[in-house]
């Protein structure tokens, strides 16, 4: 069974955590190969006084507490301004924004259209036994089986995932709208 591996607390693997550098940028920076950074990282090494006179800089570069590993992107937190942005220029935002709420738009007349359909078809559903039962006579009862078709074709699967990814489209514009509303800064201040 092969064992788990352990996390070095090494000097080179911190800055490599910091910095996100692989091994072999790192040993390219020190002027040293990949294997050889390997093992001094794994601790089989020593570091000799010319790579450790190189490695430094970045040691000092690294925050007091010791270094924090970069979360993956999707858990790093959204709602932190990033630190030592500018303020974002508006005109991109503005274009953006506009088209966000222009498609949002578009999509909830599509799925108002949509939801009317669903709601037709729903109530043919509803309808149908009683008027089959009463149908006149077949040619009726041809157009009212058309009519229950029709009806369930409406209400399937595939229209409610049409329905539902035209709904979460809608949602997701008009989240990003909202969210690029609060970047811009209030109307009449200007810019800095």
């Amino acid at each position: 069974m092969p064992r788990a591996a352990r996390r070095s607390t090494s000097p080179l693997a911190a800055v490599r955590r910091y910095f996100g550098l692989h091994q072999f940028e790192l040993a390219a920076y020190l002027g040293s190969s990949p294997e050889l950074a390997k093992h001094q990282e794994a601790g089989r090494r020593t570091l000799g006084a010319a790579t450790a006179q190189r490695l430094l800089p970045l040691l000092r570069a690294l925050p007091a507490a010791g270094p924090a590993p970069l979360a993956a992107a999707s858990t790093l937190p959204t709602t932190a301004p990033a630190a030592g942005l500018a303020p974002p220029a508006a005109a991109p935002l503005l274009a953006r924004l506009d088209y966000c709420q222009h498609h949002a738009t578009r999509l909830r007349r599509e799925l108002a259209k949509l939801e009317t359909t669903l709601e037709y078809a729903r109530r043919w559903l509803a309808a149908l036994p009683a008027l089959l039962i009463q149908a006149p006579d077949e040619r009726a009862t041809r157009w009212l089986l058309r009519r229950q078709a029709q009806a369930t074709a409406d209400l399937d699967a595939e229209a409610s995932a049409h329905y539902h990814l035209l709904r979460l489209r809608a949602e997701a514009l008009e989240t990003e709208a909202a969210a690029l509303a609060a970047l811009l800064p209030p109307a009449g201040v200007a810019a800095t």
